[in-house]
This record gives C-alpha cells, sequence and structure tokens, in this order.
C-alpha cells in the first residue's frame, strides 16, 4: 500500500504555474506525490521546500539537492523558510486531509476502523493527544469540540455522556469510546457520526483551524505578486476558511475600500472550484470530499 496517494494531483501542482527556476513549498509533504510532480517541472536552479510534522513522513524524503523537507508544523512555515535565507517565494501547495497512511497504522487512532489508544496526534512531540481530550475536558469544551468542530446538534449530550462515563473508569481506547457513545450511533449513520465525532477531537488535538489560519496569513506574506497559493480541503470548516482569505484576505468582517470605492484585496481567484471527477474517486476513495481552490497574489 502507498503512504499516500496524491489527491488531485495535476491540477494542484498545474495551479502554481510554476517557473523552473522558482522558488516552491509543499507544506503536507506526506508520501512526497505532489512534491515529485513539482520537482519534474522545476529547472537546476528551481528549489522545492517541504514540511511535515509527522516524523513517518521523513521516509518520504526525495535525494535531490534542490530539496529541503523540515520537520516542523506548517504554522511556521515562515520562520522555518527564512532560517534557510529564504524571505519569499513563487508558489505554495497545502493538501489538507489526514494522510493515508496515518489512516491505515492502526495505532495512529485516526481511523473509526480499528481499536486503538486515543491518540491523534499528527506529531507524536504535542502534549495534548486524544486520550487528554476525552478524559480531562469538561463538558463544556467537550461540547464546542464537537458543535465547533464536528458540527454536531447533539454535541451537548455526547458531552454529557462522556463526563458521566469516565467518571466510573478512564476512557481509553477507540473502541471504548464507540461503546460509551453507542446509544448515538444508529447503524444507519453510524458512520458518518462516527467520521464527525472523530473529526472534531482530531482538530482539537492537533489545533487544525488555528494552523491553517496562521499558514494562510503568512502564506500572504511570503508569496511574491504573481506567487500561487494551491490549497486543497476536506471539510466545509477548512473550506470555508480557504475561501474567504483567498476571496478578501480575512477570516471575517469585509476588506478595505479603496478611493474609488472598491474592495482592496490581496489575491485574485484563479478559475472556478475542482473537485476529482469520479474516476478519481473510483480509484481513491479518499479523494470523494477533496475541493481544490487556487489564489493569485496581486
Amino acid at each position: 500500500m502507498e503512504y499516500h496517494n496524491p489527491v488531485l494531483l495535476h491540477p494542484t501542482v498545474d495551479g502554481l504555474n510554476i517557473k523552473p527556476d522558482g522558488i516552491y513549498v509543499d507544506v503536507t509533504f506526506g508520501g512526497g506525490g505532489h512534491s515529485k510532480e513539482i520537482m519534474k517541472r522545476l529547472g537546476p536552479n528551481g528549489k522545492l521546500f517541504a514540511f511535515d510534522q509527522d516524523e513517518d513522513a521523513l521516509a518520504n524524503a526525495l535525494a535531490n539537492e534542490r530539496f529541503t523537507l523540515i520537520n516542523e508544523n506548517f504554522r511556521f512555515i515562515k520562520r522555518f523558510l527564512r532560517f534557510y535565507g529564504v524571505k519569499s517565494v513563487d508558489g505554495i501547495l497545502a493538501d489538507l486531509g489526514v494522510s493515508s497512511h496515518q489512516f491505515d497504522v492502526a495505532e495512529r487512532g485516526f481511523s473509526t476502523r480499528f481499536d486503538a489508544e486515543l491518540d491523534m496526534r499528527m506529531s507524536q512531540k504535542n502534549d495534548l493527544n486524544a486520550y487528554r481530550i476525552v478524559n480531562e475536558y469538561d463538558d463544556i469544551n467537550l461540547k464546542r469540540v464537537f458543535l465547533d468542530y464536528g458540527e454536531l446538534k447533539n454535541a451537548p449530550a455526547l458531552a454529557r455522556t462522556i463526563v458521566e462515563a469516565r467518571e466510573h473508569h478512564p476512557i481509553k481506547t477507540t473502541d471504548e469510546l464507540k461503546d460509551v457513545l453507542a446509544k448515538y450511533l444508529p447503524e444507519r449513520v453510524r458512520n458518518k457520526i462516527l467520521a464527525q465525532i472523530y473529526q472534531a477531537i482530531r482538530i482539537e488535538v492537533n489545533q487544525e483551524m488555528d494552523v491553517l489560519k496562521e499558514f494562510l496569513e503568512q502564506s500572504l506574506e511570503i508569496l511574491n505578486p504573481g506567487g500561487r497559493l494551491s490549497v486543497i480541503s476536506y471539510h466545509s470548516l477548512e473550506d470555508r476558511l480557504v475561501k474567504r482569505f483567498m476571496k478578501n484576505g480575512m477570516f471575517e468582517g469585509e476588506p478595505e475600500r479603496d478611493f474609488f470605492g472598491n474592495f482592496s484585496v490581496p489575491f485574485k481567484t484563479i478559475g472556478k472550484l475542482i473537485v476529482p471527477d469520479d474516476a478519481e474517486i473510483k480509484t481513491n476513495n479518499r479523494a470523494r470530499s477533496a475541493k481544490l481552490r487556487i489564489a493569485e497574489k496581486i
């Protein structure tokens, strides 16, 4: 099994409009699929920097002097590029999904298919994991996680049930969590609700929404004029942030108007929303919810 089958490979890399001598960043390296395609299009003077906080991804590093893999969270993109003497770049690619590898390694705790310890950390260096959220968060914070990140209407009941159950013994594994919440998992929608519960916990563990906001703001700072941002998201929370930021450079509110009353925005969107076709979904089911948006810095 491949470490990760890249989603929307060619449209995502095409969207970067690669210049052979440019500097590019793949902030979600994973199995290196997108990075390999970028490298094919770079000339001898081009450079590619990649980020991945998961130590497992280091084994996939590309043996090429034009390539540098940085084992850090991409929320630190500006800091670590500067460490390598890079202040501006020509394109940035982000595939925000959890890698196939992380889903398929049972002990990481990402998948609803396996029983495993409650973990869900993208980086094993993080202190916060799923066990701590499930067993230490009070009902108010659990409700917030399930409501904000899982968009679960019964978030209060889920939180209350977890708090009551752990008074008897800690909830240590994914199967134990499923057992505790069994009455909220009717067979016909079991997989859908479990996916929402896991998503909510995973986003909280890895601070994914905060990370995404920090990354997008820094991307705007380090992209050269004419530089491209190519982002694949997998759920509505991510996509709303990406869409809004590409539209007006903000996450809330409205941008300022110029002297003529026109909005002053930092990006222009390139093309329309791109989603996988039926053929790609058939060969890679995890692509089914992917949405690709591309923008160019003005």
